[in-house]
């Protein structure tokens, strides 16, 4: 029987390391040559941060976004308010949490993820219930959260999806983000009391979808610098990032070959054409409900690359693509997936080149079997 990876173990069997140990060279380095002041608790400058970030000439960006946004979110988490993350989905906002997180605290994994089921001694602490009743309430007997390891470490908490919690929750966070210290009733003296260490800071993210799911009170808005993230802009810009995902999940997957770059680009096109409803002529197109996301097409290209190797024996073809929309597109809404035909039939169907006719040609595949 195969053997689940621990917490410090093999990191090579992991499907997906965290992004301090992802990039522990580039973080080491950044480190040894970083001489720029650092505010109280960084491991990082808001510099060396942001050429981690952003590409520093030696390694390409990690994130595709504007600078400024990555220097806005640094000066908010060198401050006393926290950083609130918004965008569509799939648009990278836990990825930029995570890197600012590895970068500035060396650690990404003290996360809380939001949902309707979360409680606040989830988000704070817990007990060893053995301990606690042979022994009472001790420091013994605590089982620090996310949150107290934080305040008490003095690191970044990420708290994914903080709309999707419910209210209490959310305003639990109030106290801590306000006075940085959070009680336990349930000790004594010192012990009672968690005080945030220098470093300390909350980074949560929330999809612009799930706005009035449990809409924030005004009082938490506050305590928090909104910034949202946007889909990426440029057509060569996403193309590349694909490109790179993609080849490093399909590598994780055993397959060897990246994706075929015409397969590629007809997907990140028609992807952005679904997204933005605008085809590459600048004409106006039917909105789909589904978020086609940069995330998505990445998923897609893992996909088709999976499936053309272990198959078939090549790098993927474009019917593959017609065959993920369904699942893809179509999640929301039954609608979209006639709104796929229409695109297929009124776009696709007049765009010249082998790769795009065989989509087309395959245009039958949309219908589930």
């Amino acid at each position: 029987m195969a053997k689940a990876v621990r917490a410090g173990g093999d990191r090579e069997a992991r499907q997906r390391p965290p992004a301090e140990d992802a990039h522990a060279a580039e973080l080491a380095r950044l480190r040894a040559e970083d001489p720029a002041p650092r505010p109280p608790g960084w491991q990082l400058s808001l510099q060396a941060v942001r050429r981690f970030i952003c590409g520093d000439g030696a390694t390409p960006a990690k994130v595709v976004c504007a600078p400024a946004l990555v220097e806005r979110a640094m000066v908010t988490l060198a401050t006393s308010r926290a950083l609130l993350l918004i965008g569509e989905p799939g648009t990278a906002k836990s990825l930029l949490s995570e890197l600012l997180a590895a970068a500035i605290s060396g650690r990404s994994t003290l996360t809380i993820q939001g949902g309707a089921s979360l409680t606040e001694d989830q988000i704070r602490y817990g007990w060893n219930y053995a301990l606690l009743v042979a022994e009472g309430p001790s420091p013994r007997a605590l089982v620090p959260g996310a949150l107290h390891t934080g305040l008490s470490e003095g690191r970044i908490v990420r708290f994914e999806e903080l709309t999707r919690c419910p209210l209490e929750v959310q305003d639990s966070l109030l106290s801590v983000l306000s006075d940085r210290v959070l009680a336990v009733p349930e000790l004594t003296g010192a012990d009672g009391m968690v005080y945030a260490r220098e470093g300390f800071n909350l980074i949560a993210t929330a999809n612009t979808r799930d706005r009035g799911v449990n809409e924030m009170s005004a009082a938490l808005k506050r305590r928090f610098g909104f910034e949202t993230v946007f889909p990426i802009a440029d057509l060569d810009a996403e193309l590349a990032l694909v490109q790179r995902e993609a080849t490093a999940l399909l590598a994780r997957s055993g397959v060897p070959r990246a994706p075929d770059p015409e397969v590629l680009e007809l997907l990140v096109t028609c992807f952005r054409e679904l997204r933005e409803a605008v085809d590459t002529e600048g004409t106006g197109m039917e909105r789909l409900s589904s978020v086609m996301s940069t995330a998505e097409a990445v998923s897609v290209a893992h996909a088709i690359g999976v499936k053309g190797h272990f198959l078939r024996g090549d790098a993927g073809r474009p019917e593959d693509i017609v065959a993920c929309l369904a699942g893809t597109a179509a999640k929301d809404d039954a609608e979209d997936l006639a709104r796929l035909r229409r695109y297929l039939d009124q776009r696709v169907s007049r765009r010249s080149g082998t790769a795009w006719r065989e989509f087309y040609a395959a245009r039958h595949l949309l219908t589930p079997q």
